[in-house]
């Protein structure tokens, strides 16, 4: 019976990453799970089947709770640091350096790419202007870091014996990065959980972390020109400056409703009229949960959700992340109201359910296992090795 190990980065949420290793565990419920740190409470643990997690020296060290990201340049000689030699398969969960960890050539090694490491490398100079560190002896001992990160992020690359990108997107960025293929099996979305068929109000909506890249900032002024109702759900570090911008304009069509919980995220995606998502998102989760809840979908044209919106179909992909590119798909959207049919944005979004996401892993996993098993020690390969030690003996 093969022995298998999950390594996943660190388990402080259940968010989307943490539902794809939630979805891997249910394929494989006897794997032992790895990760840097583990602080989700007792209530949290149900996702990972209340299995206890190996962690590493990371979760010892001070303000580790809160300020674990900080560890950051120490992340890669943690996850080196785990013993996995017991193991036949282990499936790394990666967006940062768990597809890092050290195997043997008789282990294979699965890794479920999110993201290569965003702020490592395309994302670096935005990460630098946000935190106030582009000039100046932080400037430079960050982006020091942030070189030796790129540096161990390509050598790890091929620790790996085959990737797997949550989008066509992502296995593009992996063959940029690592120059390496990658099949692609969309993350896991939990479409069961909507109604599409609920009577449709005349807000619009936008659920989101306030941090400068998911660009809340883009619909807000939109909004703002536009003068239609704007439910916007969510909070971070921009809320302030955000409920200043609408609150500028002098109008109150923008409500602002701070973070809430499944249940009300859930009754307000069936009641919208369109969910708004400017973002470049590597996947984007809310805009196939919107599509679940009978929702059409106004977003940006780059990235993961243009996989996962049809345009004109279930809803509408607008060309530059500007303000003008967006009110012009909310004007095309009012001026077709009812276009859309509930029925054929639940079905696109049936596409990415996690029974679809636990078939297609699976089948991808046996598969390359398979592989694995009829290479190990196929005539072919012990040829090569004959050759090699004939080699030597001559030498000698």
């Amino acid at each position: 019976m093969r022995k298998i190990a999950i390594v996943h980065e660190w388990f402080t949420s259940h968010a989307g990453s943490e539902k794809v290793v939630e979805q891997i565990l249910r394929v494989y419920p006897n794997a032992d799970l790895y990760s840097l740190v583990d602080f989700l409470s007792p209530e949290q643990r149900e996702f990972i089947q209340h299995k206890p997690v190996t962690t590493s020296f990371i979760q010892s060290l001070p303000f580790a709770q809160t300020h674990f990201r900080n560890y950051l340049p120490l992340m890669p000689l943690a996850v080196e640091q785990f013993d996995l030699s017991s193991y036949d398969l282990i499936i790394s969960s990666h967006h940062a350096v768990a597809k890092g960890v050290l195997t043997r050539p008789d282990q294979l090694h699965i890794s479920y790419v999110h993201t290569p490491l965003r702020y490592g490398w395309e994302l670096q100079h935005q990460y630098l202007r946000q935190a106030n560190l582009v000039s100046g002896p932080k400037s430079w001992l960050t982006r020091a870091i942030l070189h030796y990160m790129r540096l161990w992020d390509v050598a790890s690359a091929n620790r790996v014996d085959a990737y797997v990108a949550n989008s066509y997107y992502v296995a593009r960025r992996i063959e940029k990065t690592y120059r390496r293929s990658a099949n692609v099996i969309y993350p896991p979305v939990s479409v069961d959980r909507f109604d599409a068929q609920v009577r449709r109000e005349d807000f619009y909506l936008t659920v989101s972390r306030f941090v400068p890249y998911k660009r809340v900032d883009l619909t807000v002024r939109a909004f703002v020109r536009l003068g239609l109702p704007l439910v916007v759900i969510g909070d971070g570090g921009e809320a302030k400056a955000l409920k200043h911008l609408a609150k500028a304009s002098g109008q109150n069509n923008i409500q602002f409703l701070g973070k809430q919980p499944d249940d009300v995220v859930e009754d307000y995606m069936q009641r919208c009229r369109a969910f708004v998502f400017p973002p470049e998102e590597d996947f984007g989760i809310t805009p196939v949960e919107a599509q679940a809840a009978g929702a059409p979908v106004i977003a940006y044209a780059k990235g993961g959700q243009a996989e996962t919106v049809i345009h004109e179909q279930t809803g509408y992909l607008f060309p530059f992340q500007t303000v003008e590119s967006l009110v012009q798909s909310v004007e095309r959207l009012e001026a077709s109201v009812g276009q859309f049919e509930a029925g054929a944005l639940r079905q696109n979004a049936e596409r990415f359910s996690s029974t679809q996401f636990r078939s297609a892993f699976q089948t991808f996993v046996e598969a390359a296992w398979s592989k694995f098993e009829r290479d190990r020690l196929t005539p072919s390969s012990l040829s090569g090795l004959t050759s090699c030690s004939n080699g030597i003996a001559d030498r000698e």
